[in-house]
């Protein structure tokens, strides 16, 4: 479908984040590819220390559902398999995290940034992450998991075809974010037990404290 040549890229929204960054809470970037349990992880992160957990995937899935004018902006996007402008991925951040400002601890965003260019125009725009968390577990550990997963999920990208091309699209984009920020990454190995791993990352959260 051709694209409509006077709308080339998704409409930005204006928001004024001002509380958000009066506010300064921490604000942790949350790193692995399909599949590394980073979604498990941050709930446990969630029931101990009170962050808000949010999703940048979960953020644009639930936009394109809402049959909002964005959302189906988003759409031709999201099914070729294509990364979402930045812009549009940064203001549905900045409204999530305004609208859970009021009960937040600090903000886990998790699948974020997909490339260094996302971190970059994040923290000029909002506020400095204080924290890198990277999950790191082996390409066959996140395929497996994902191929049981999509046993039970439903979920269309849960195949071996295109769970090998999230794999590479993840390694591309995602791991010189890692090299990037240096010093504020902390990489835990996350392929052992789940309580294993959340005592790695409490030890790493508690350094912010």
């Amino acid at each position: 479908m051709a694209k409509n040549p006077k709308a080339p890229t998704v409409a930005r929204s204006t928001i004024d984040i001002t509380p958000l960054r009066q506010a300064n809470l921490p604000i942790i970037f949350i790193l692995g590819g399909p599949g590394s349990g980073k979604g498990t992880q941050c709930a446990k992160i969630v029931e101990k220390y009170g962050y808000t957990h949010l999703s940048s995937g979960d953020l644009l899935r639930d936009e394109v559902a809402s049959g909002s004018e964005r959302g189906k902006q988003l759409t031709d996007i999201m099914q070729r398999g294509e990364l979402v402008p930045l812009d549009v991925v940064l203001d549905l951040l900045k409204e999530a995290m305004l609208s859970k400002l009021s009960t937040s601890k600090g903000y886990l965003i998790d699948g974020y940034p997909r490339e260094v260019a996302q971190g970059i125009q994040f923290e000029s725009e909002i506020n400095p992450c204080a924290l890198v968390i990277y999950f790191e577990v082996s390409d066959d550990v996140m395929t497996a998991r994902l191929m049981n997963r999509g046993l039970t999920s439903g979920r269309v990208d849960d195949n071996e075809e295109t769970i090998r091309k999230r794999l590479d699209t993840f390694h591309k984009h995602s791991l010189p974010v890692v090299e990037h920020y240096g010093s504020k990454c902390r990489t835990i190995s996350a392929e052992a037990h789940p309580d294993e791993v959340f005592q790695k990352v409490s030890e790493a959260l508690e350094t912010l404290s």
